[in-house]
């Protein structure tokens, strides 16, 4: 019987044969990860909260995705968190070394990613999955981890 995460690496594995699509997505799916994490970070929190530490609309949304991530593989689950925390370095560097404030770095980031990505497709001949599925979006990054694991001989 397939697992479930092995079903959903090969259904996404499908759309991204091309070898030149594939290096896209090796640049871009890292770039829009690390701009929506971004994003929710910068969103405005109610003042209330505002205070607290770590309230942002990234955590909970963070926390959600890694609910989702450990249900179909734990040790994926694992490498996104590593992923995750490399961002928020990132992300806090760039807030605090930038003068252009970060959501308009991270948006500028955004649209050249996915310009990227619809680029790649294009040159591959497939839509991209999530078309398909918006669970795809979140299959990208651990598509990629996959790989990594593979390469280093990580079962997940």
């Amino acid at each position: 019987m397939t697992r479930k995460i092995d079903a959903l690496l090969a259904e996404y594995g499908e759309s991204h044969q091309n070898p030149v699509n594939k290096a896209v997505h090796w640049i871009c799916v890292p770039m829009i990860v690390w701009t929506v994490l971004a994003l929710l970070y910068a969103l405005p929190v109610p003042a209330l909260l505002a205070p607290l530490p770590y309230t942002n609309w990234l955590t909970p949304v963070l926390l959600l995705s890694l609910v989702y991530y450990l249900a179909v593989s734990w040790r994926l689950a694992i490498g996104v968190a590593i992923y995750a925390a490399l961002c928020l370095w990132l992300i806090n560097w760039v807030d605090a070394n930038f003068s252009m404030p970060l959501w308009q770095v991270a948006l500028m980031v955004f649209v050249l990613a996915w310009i990227g990505q619809f680029w790649g497709h294009k040159v591959e001949g497939k839509k991209p999955s999530f078309f398909k599925d918006m669970q795809f979006l979140l299959i990208g990054p651990v598509w990629l981890l996959g790989f990594l694991y593979r390469r280093v001989g990580i079962r997940y």
